[in-house]
């Protein structure tokens, strides 16, 4: 209980800042988590705040960015980020109803109430599976590869990303010895240059003439913005007896709809119906249990569950949103906590990307198990903490990003597409980076984070691989190969 109160107002400090920062980010379409969250939880490592602050920030990070990231999948029919674009073809159907505020409204009070369901049954999950932490980690490196293959297999590109992995392994392998020989040791930089791939790989194709030239633009893009629609206020009238019951019906509905207006503080069960809570609570459970498998699939399965249980129209299309984007909550809470919680290993597509620096941050966190070696933010916190300060992370995300996405949607969406320039926010990522890249292995880590960022830019582009799947990759090259090479002699 000490430990707890003496970190609890850094976890505080760094709540905060994670919710504001990522509540802004995410209303920028296309600002994927990984090439967001993971580089800046790398740097709050770095800097020396204590690992409670370090996994507030993180998890009050990703509640945050989950809930503003339906504000552009909403309004204006991009999405916000990867875990956005199973959401966006139901959007588009609420956009043609006239009715992208109520979806809006419903996803996102979906991603409050997932929130706090899937923390408490994400460390349930990785109690029960806490018994097994040591006999996963003595097989570590077999489990790393079947994780590999299987996350692989259930992306995009299905047994394409199981070929596709072969020549980056063996990539990765060159690049560490190569590296070697100079006795450079990097791995923050591998991270880094997966993050980054795709925005590396858009970087190096404008530079290619007949791609620029298809790229070139004569007029700035065209952006339909959604309507702002606010709850009408019903006035009171003298009219027809005003001091009876019509005169109270009216002045009760002023009331309620002043309070819509924004005068309170906005009530996740109140925009919701019964059946959209249900639904919501009931995937946010089930998809906590399924941290193996990439929150995208998940998310879509659980949508197609929901649907298929709801026949009205309007009912189904409202009540699938709220799930998805509320799935959308869950699959990155559970895929952060158990392996942390239960084994102490990156064995979800989530731990293995945006969550990785949560595992491997040289100097401060690092994780070799065939070494013998498991020094992350696991080591760190005791599974009550990991549940305070989760739920700490949580309410600092829904007191921040919640009301402004329920207030202010459709002011920061048009001040996005009308003022912040895509490219500075590209620039200071690939700013961040390269300091980074510098910090850890000069000219050499430079290098690297470019050549792993072209390499697996290339994947996602094309083979359709998304991150978790090379993050898994750099996890069988450093972990899986070496160990599996010395059991067989």
């Amino acid at each position: 209980m000490e430990a707890l109160l003496m970190d609890l107002p850094i976890a505080v400090l760094m709540g905060v800042i994670g919710a504001v920062v990522f509540t802004l980010i995410g209303v920028v379409s296309g600002t994927d988590e990984t090439a967001t969250i993971a580089p800046l939880t790398l740097v709050v490592i770095l800097i020396g705040v204590p690992p409670a602050g370090v996994f507030t920030f993180f998890l009050a990070a990703a509640i945050s960015k989950h809930m503003t990231h339906a504000i552009p999948t909403m309004l204006l029919g991009i999405p916000g980020d990867t875990l956005a674009v199973p959401i966006l073809e139901d959007a588009t159907r609420m956009r043609q109803l006239g009715l992208p505020h109520l979806a809006l409204r419903k996803a996102v009070s979906g991603a409050v109430i997932s929130a706090f369901i899937a923390i408490p049954a994400a460390v349930l999950f990785a109690w029960i599976l806490s018994p097994f932490g040591d006999l996963i980690t003595a097989f570590a490196p077999w489990i790393f590869l079947v994780a590999a293959a299987g996350i692989a297999y259930s992306s995009q590109a299905k047994l394409g990303g199981i070929v596709a992995l072969v020549p980056f392994v063996v990539f990765i392998l060159g690049l560490q010895a190569w590296t070697g020989t100079f006795e450079v040791s990097l791995s923050i930089s591998y991270f880094l240059g997966i993050a980054i791939g795709p925005m590396i790989f858009d970087l190096v194709t404008v530079l290619v003439p007949q791609n620029r030239a298809g790229m070139r633009r004569n007029a700035p893009s065209k952006v339909f913005l959604a309507p702002e629609v606010r709850p009408a206020v019903v006035r009171g009238s003298r009219r027809a007896g005003g001091a009876g019951a019509g005169g109270a019906a009216a002045s009760g509905a002023a009331k309620g709809s002043a309070k819509a207006a924004g005068r309170t503080f906005p009530n996740p069960f109140k925009v919701l119906d019964r059946t959209q809570v249900t639904a919501t609570a009931a995937t946010s459970v089930v998809s906590s249990a399924t941290f193996v498998f990439s929150p995208v699939a998940v998310t879509v399965l659980m949508g197609e569950i929901v649907g298929a249980r709801i026949k009205q129209g309007y009912q189904r299309l409202t009540s699938v949103i709220t799930a998805k984007n509320g799935t959308t909550e869950s699959t990155y809470i559970a895929e952060t906590l158990i392996p942390l919680i239960a084994f102490g290993l990156p064995l979800s597509p989530v731990a293995a990307g945006p969550a990785a620096p949560l595992f491997n941050a040289p100097p401060v966190f690092e994780t070799n198990p065939d070494a013998g070696i498991i020094n992350n933010i696991s080591t760190f916190m005791s599974t009550p903490q990991f549940l305070v300060y989760g739920l700490l992370a949580a309410v600092c995300a829904t007191v921040i990003a919640y009301p402004f996405a329920m207030r202010y949607a459709h002011a920061a969406a048009r001040f996005v597409v009308t003022k912040v320039s895509h490219e500075a926010i590209i620039a200071a990522f690939v700013g961040l980076v390269v300091v980074v890249s510098l910090w850890e292995g000069g000219l050499m880590g430079l290098l690297v984070v470019t050549a792993v960022g072209l390499v697996g830019g290339t994947l996602i582009r094309t083979v359709k691989v998304h991150a978790g799947v090379l993050f898994m990759g750099y996890y069988v090259a450093v972990l899986s190969v070496p160990g599996i090479l010395a059991a067989v002699g």
